[in-house]
């Protein structure tokens, strides 16, 4: 098939509201005939909710936590940007439009960038009216501050949990909804599986956390709002419960996988400290406001901080881009601590960190000041790591975070499915090849608020949908697939837990399809991923029961889907010949160690189309124009 972007013609300023206004409608009488299932409930899946729910429209939301509030989305501390120049430094919705593309290394869709710029201004004003207790300055006015990538002040926050208090606007707005009758809530839900009718997604198998039941639900259409597949690489700044299965589920059913290999590394994190951790912590970027950066000048120097002296610091980061200093976007300044670190001047017991360094903003403004921006982030360091980063340096060290790749999605948030729509991280659509700091709250937002109404009703408006319950024969197959699948699951009875193969998988993509990648580790990585699942298949251990609260099965179907994904994860970077933001090729970087694109040969968006498992996926491409932002050497200097 060819890729079809739907993107609207005209001036690039004018392509929404063409778009909007030529795109058809769904009566208000007639919503409520309309059933739409909504898959996640973070900030996309919530707002999305809370949207159609408003409308009329009759909606089902799921959700794998006991509650909505769960969602992952509450880590996103840091901000939200937005366009609204409040500080009067030169900022505009064409700025943030330029940063973005820029950000994300000239991978992104023009068009999808301008609209999420455009619509950044109205999402503050919609959480400010929900009650999102943004920071504000003395006079009462909003207050901004600065993020990686950008050379103004564009982001809003709530002091370290603007994610958790954006979420908390988005919940409060779908529970008035289930209130109201028209969103229908249910948790402890996992989809399994997308159900197509005449080639269109009509409904979801889900399993019942809590009793192991399988469900079945119909629909008129579906959105995914699941998240990224960080959690792949096992280690990663995600909570454990992230996954992909959902959304590669859906690329087994034909929906397209797009860029995976575009995986956003965190340069603040905590270090790893053990073998026997589940996941890491993210020090939101936001820090790197105050802090600066820096190790050690001579390699091998391992002692305290305080006992080094200013002329025996390197602040690496504002010695090799002035310009921007640190606040670098997240792919340079992760690249970094690793070159660092690489030379031996990591510090820690491990070698593999850097300080992050707060002395000169306290002795600048004040130990209260920087407790108010930062007190809870603060706090969360001190309990994790007996620290006091009042008075010590903190240690941070990169780790996978957001992945930019997902499932390829239209101008319409549509999916290579008829009616499968994806919102949020979940799709491909609006980073590149990185994903700037604050910009995920403004997608999700910006997703279910503000686009998804517009574009769902143009789809529904436009289809045809004969009426299908759940005892369609489509229906059947797919739930008999779904416990075949998990019945397969509990029989093995091996001797290697999901978590062991897990976490081999995940560092082997660490290791090789992580901040660095070569021709000769892809090609390792290709050729043990496959010996992995066997193995897997052959020898998991999977105790306790299908028809009860069974967290091992849990995790033990997405190991399974990881282990799947990772091959088209890696088979992407192998294919991808050039550097670009997160994705970095070690055969294609400049005289002095930045990410070398090949405009010529790799400007398109590849897209894979699931053939069988063990069989190499078809590659589709994306042609991508810049008729505004021309490309060229990214340079933060």
């Amino acid at each position: 098939m060819q890729l079809d972007s739907k993107t609207p013609g005209g001036p690039l300023a004018e392509k929404w509201d063409r778009h909007r206004f030529e795109s058809k409608l769904v009566n208000p009488a007639n919503r409520r005939k309309y059933t739409i299932i909504i898959v996640g409930t973070g900030l996309a899946g919530a707002s999305a909710a809370s949207s159609l729910g408003e409308l009329g429209y009759n909606v089902l939301s799921f959700c794998i936590q006991d509650s909505p509030r769960r969602a992952h989305s509450i880590a996103a501390q840091g901000g939200i940007n937005a366009a609204k120049n409040y500080q009067n430094d030169g900022d505009s919705i064409q700025r943030l439009f330029y940063d973005t593309v820029k950000g994300g290394d000239y991978r992104s869709r023009e068009a999808n960038v301008y609209r999420l710029a455009h619509l950044s201004v109205n999402i503050i004003d919609h959480c400010v009216a929900q009650g999102v207790p943004f920071a504000r300055e003395y006079g009462g006015l909003l207050d901004n501050r600065s993020f990686g990538g950008a050379q103004v002040s564009r982001t809003f926050y709530a002091r370290g949990q603007t994610g958790q208090q954006l979420l908390l606007g988005a919940y409060q707005s779908m529970m008035r909804q289930v209130e109201k009758g028209s969103v229908k809530s249910f948790s402890n839900r996992e989809m399994l599986d997308v159900v197509l009718i005449d080639g269109q997604a009509r409904g979801i198998v889900v399993r019942n956390l809590n009793t192991g039941a399988i469900e079945r639900y119909a629909g008129h259409a579906v959105l995914l709002c699941t998240g990224g597949y960080g959690t792949a690489y096992y280690l990663s700044t995600n909570a454990v419960n992230s996954n992909v299965t959902a959304a590669w589920r859906a690329h087994r059913r034909g929906a397209f996988f797009a860029n995976p290999c575009y995986t956003q590394i965190h340069p603040t994190c905590i270090p790893v400290s053990g073998t026997e951790q589940s996941k890491l912590t993210l020090m939101s970027e936001s820090l790197r406001n105050d802090g600066r950066v820096w190790v050690p000048r001579t390699s091998g120097d391992k002692r305290p901080p305080k006992q080094i002296p200013e002329a025996e610091r390197d602040y690496y980061l504002e010695r090799r881009y002035p310009s921007f200093g640190n606040l670098v976007p997240r792919d340079v300044a992760s690249r970094n601590a690793k070159a660092v670190c690489d030379e031996g001047r990591g510090v820690g017991d491990s070698g593999l960190a850097v300080y992050l360094d707060f002395q000169d903003a306290i002795e600048r403004l004040g130990d209260e000041v920087i407790r108010g921006r930062y007190g809870n982030l603060f706090d969360m360091y001190s309990k994790i790591t007996d620290d006091d980063p009042y008075s010590v340096p903190m240690r941070i060290y990169p780790a996978i975070h957001y992945t930019m790749g997902g499932l390829w999605v239209d101008y319409n948030l549509m999916s290579t499915i008829p009616g499968l729509h994806v919102l949020g991280e979940a799709n491909f659509a609006d980073h590149g090849a990185n994903r700037l700091g604050a910009s995920a709250l403004m997608q999700g937002l910006a997703d279910g608020y503000f686009v998804i109404p517009y574009t769902l009703a143009h789809y529904l408006g436009s289809a045809t949908l004969p009426a299908v319950t759940t005892d369609h024969d489509a229906f059947k197959a797919s739930e008999a697939a779904v416990q075949e699948r998990i019945d397969l699951l509990l029989s093995v009875k091996g001797s290697k837990t999901p978590r062991q193969l897990h976490r081999e998988l995940g560092g082997l993509l660490w290791d090789e399809v992580g901040m660095a990648r070569n021709e000769a580790g892809l090609r390792k990585t290709l050729e043990r991923i496959p010996q992995l699942r066997d193995e897997f298949w052959q020898n998991v251990s999977v105790p306790g029961p299908k028809n009860n609260l069974n967290k091992n099965l849990e995790y033990a179907g997405r190991v399974a889907d990881y282990l799947e994904f990772a091959e088209v994860l890696t088979l992407d970077a192998l294919h991808r010949q050039e550097s670009c933001g997160g994705h970095f090729r070690e055969e294609s970087q400049t005289p002095d160690g930045e990410a070398l694109r090949d405009d010529a040969n790799y400007s398109y968006v590849a897209a894979w189309e699931f053939q069988e498992v063990g069989k190499a996926p078809h590659l589709h491409k994306e042609p991508l124009t810049f008729e505004y932002v021309k490309p060229s050497q990214r340079s933060y200097k």
